[in-house]
């Protein structure tokens, strides 16, 4: 129960009378929205399975590891980055029901509680916390494509910088991007928009570092479940490195990745170039122009497809380069007959033609969508609040934030939402459906929310709660290894 008190505001443009603003000290909340979404989290097993990776050395405290999770859950999804706002938050009578409490009942974790719980966090639940990532990610290519896999899937590889401000552990300066930062790497999957894997690394790491084995966690789960998949990877020239391409090569995986230029492409190219702002010239209409071709660096053991696009348009001339292994056959859907794994992908003809190159550079580019996940992580839901000391810490909290996204993801990828919700970042669930004031009245055989009766936004209530009986059942394997207790 809320216990401070504050003077009441008078407000005097009402000629005859007074306006009073004051707190009610009753059970009133501002985040009512919370709880369609808390029954789509129960039919899917979400937050539960996220708090069975954790681990708590002392489980008889006062607060369950889950009922902490989500109040930092449902705190980032309303807005509440920051763990200073449950101080307040702990006596809310609708963050008591979703993290599993009645709301007469006694308050919730405090901040001080809360980063000791952040600061729980080991390598190891880290690791489960990774997986059940990916193996939610794959109930949503199930759920999204009938019940099982789909037979192509493409990935779209990441890094984001995320500038710090404090004492955290491995902030470092980095010279391009001139502020001390993190520099996460994100794996994400465009038709479902789930972001599969999101690793929290050094502030000087190199943008490939450590993505050949990010890349092969989820590509193991995958086989798991269907051995024939056909993986493409997209990346841009921060990913076009010999351990990207030995790693794809290696285990069957289509690529495209962007690849820095140098003086060599450049003669080879001018011709190219030339014609290109010609064409320009001529028509006053942006020219684009395409080359496929061999090309072998000094340390590459064998020739690689690289394909050129020549552009000409007002602000002048520019060329940009791609390095792939996709086939001729393109493009690469429903033309390409699965190929064993095992059996690498020697034998599949090389691109050859412009035709060619210029289907997968338009291909390629279609990674810049993956930029909007960017975009709802760190400007929607605070992804880079990252601002406890630990390092581990930091990246529990940038799991957080990443299930929260997905979470959501999830939420609003259905036909019968209505389109605003569809397609809103969290900004418009925040305004159109979280963000509604509620009175909550519990008895002794019931809790009862009662909403404003003008609210614009009721019918978005209705379709999200209709939206949670159709929440999808968890399908995919995944058992977090039981922790070792001391005897």
């Amino acid at each position: 129960m809320v216990t401070q008190t504050a003077d009441p505001i008078s407000f005097e443009f009402l000629p005859h009378i007074p306006v009073v603003v004051q707190q009610h000290h009753g059970q009133i909340s501002s985040d009512a929205g919370l709880l369609p979404l808390r029954e789509f989290d129960a039919k899917w097993n979400y937050t539960q399975r996220m708090a069975d990776c954790l681990h708590d050395p002392k489980p008889q405290r006062g607060h369950s590891l889950v009922s902490m999770l989500r109040q930092r859950f449902y705190g980032i999804l309303a807005g509440y980055e920051d763990c200073n706002d449950h101080d307040t938050l702990r006596d809310d009578p609708i963050f008591k029901i979703v993290t599993g409490r009645l709301p007469d009942g006694t308050p919730l974790a405090s901040q001080p509680t809360l980063s000791r719980f952040e600061n729980l966090v080991t390598p190891a639940v880290l690791q489960k916390l990774i997986d059940l990532n990916i193996a939610t990610g794959i109930e949503r290519l199930k759920q999204k494509h009938g019940g099982r896999l789909p037979a192509i899937i493409i990935f779209d590889l990441d890094a984001t910088d995320d500038p710090t401000h404090g004492d955290q552990q491995l902030t470092l300066y980095h010279g391009y991007y001139e502020q001390y930062q993190f520099l996460p790497l994100v794996i994400s999957e465009p038709t479902t928009k789930h972001v599969f894997l999101a690793w929290l690394r050094h502030g000087t790491a190199h943008a490939a570092l450590g993505a050949d084995d990010d890349l092969m966690r989820i590509v193991k789960a995958l086989r798991a479940e269907r051995p024939d998949i056909i993986i493409q990877v997209r990346g841009d020239a921060g990913f076009g490195v010999p351990w990207m391409y030995d790693v794809c090569e290696a285990n069957g995986l289509f690529y495209t990745f962007g690849f820095s230029s140098n003086s060599r492409l450049k003669e080879m190219t001018d011709d190219l170039l030339q014609k290109a702002v010609k064409q320009f010239e001529e028509t006053k209409q942006k020219a684009r122009l395409f080359d496929c071709f061999q090309y072998q660096c000094n340390d590459w053991p064998a020739a690689r497809t690289v394909v050129a696009k020549a552009e000409c348009h007002a602000n002048g001339p520019n060329r940009r380069f791609v390095v792939t292994n996709l086939p001729s056959v393109c493009p690469l859907k429903s033309q390409l007959d699965p190929t064993p794994v095992d059996t690498g992908l020697a034998g599949l003809p090389r691109m050859a033609t412009a035709a060619e190159g210029e289907i997968v550079y338009d291909d390629y580019i279609q990674r810049g969508e993956s930029e909007h996940r960017m975009d709802e992580l760190k400007n929607g839901l605070h992804m880079d609040r990252l601002s406890c000391h630990r390092f581990m810490a930091n990246f529990f909290r940038l799991l957080l934030h990443t299930a929260a996204y997905n979470f959501l993801n999830a939420v609003r990828d259905d036909s019968h939402l209505p389109q605003t919700l569809r397609v809103g970042q969290p900004c418009t669930w925040r305004t159109n459906l979280i963000k509604v004031a509620a009175e909550v009245v519990q008895t002794t055989r019931r809790v009862i929310i009662r909403l404003a009766a003008q609210w614009p936004w009721w019918p978005f209530y209705k379709a999200v709660a209709a939206r949670s009986s159709r929440a999808f059942r968890p399908t995919t394997a995944f058992a977090p290894v039981a922790f070792a207790t001391s005897s």
